[in-house]
């Protein structure tokens, strides 16, 4: 049973992979939701949050027990948090999504609904956490993925290195 953390910045696509791969009968959970996540108070002095003095963080005990299931084929989670490190563990491979900053800034934009990076202020934030943040997941991911190409074409590019590990 392999478990595949997909990870990657903001506007990078991990929710839409994510869906993709549900729709293609996988188990799949996006983590960057209020069911696996939640706010917490940030470090003092940590500027490297997603809200202003707010830290949004895997709730690691739910997680935790999702990722330690027994699955009888793969089990995907998405998502980026600074307490991930935790249960890296549990991972057996890990995916980073990415694509160049400006096409981040015009998905952050194109969402709708008042998502995460809809707001100029969010979107700012955004581009000071790629260049802190991404460099330290391409540091640990098993393989990388430019997702500027159709959904479908990103997860097939996942089961293609599943098959090649």
């Amino acid at each position: 049973m392999k478990r595949i953390l997909i990870t990657g910045m903001s506007g990078t696509g991990k929710t839409s992979v994510i869906r993709e791969l549900l729709a293609r009968g996988n188990e799949a959970h996006d983590l960057d939701t209020p069911e696996w996540s939640h706010w917490v108070p940030a470090a003092p002095g940590d500027d490297l949050t997603p809200g202003q003095g707010e830290d949004w963080v895997w709730q690691l005990d739910k997680v935790g027990a999702l990722l330690s299931r027994s699955t009888p084929g793969p089990l995907f989670v998405s998502g980026c948090a600074e307490n991930m490190v935790a249960l890296l563990p549990k991972i057996d491979a890990t995916i980073l999504l990415s694509v160049p900053l400006a096409t981040i800034l015009a998905r952050l934009a194109a969402r709708t609904g008042g998502g995460y990076g809809h707001t100029e202020a969010e979107r700012r934030k955004v581009a000071e956490l790629v260049a802190a943040v991404e460099p330290l997941l391409r540091q640990s991911a098993d393989f990388e993925i430019d997702t500027r190409q159709p959904v479908q074409a990103t997860v097939d590019a996942i089961f293609r290195f599943m098959r090649a590990d």
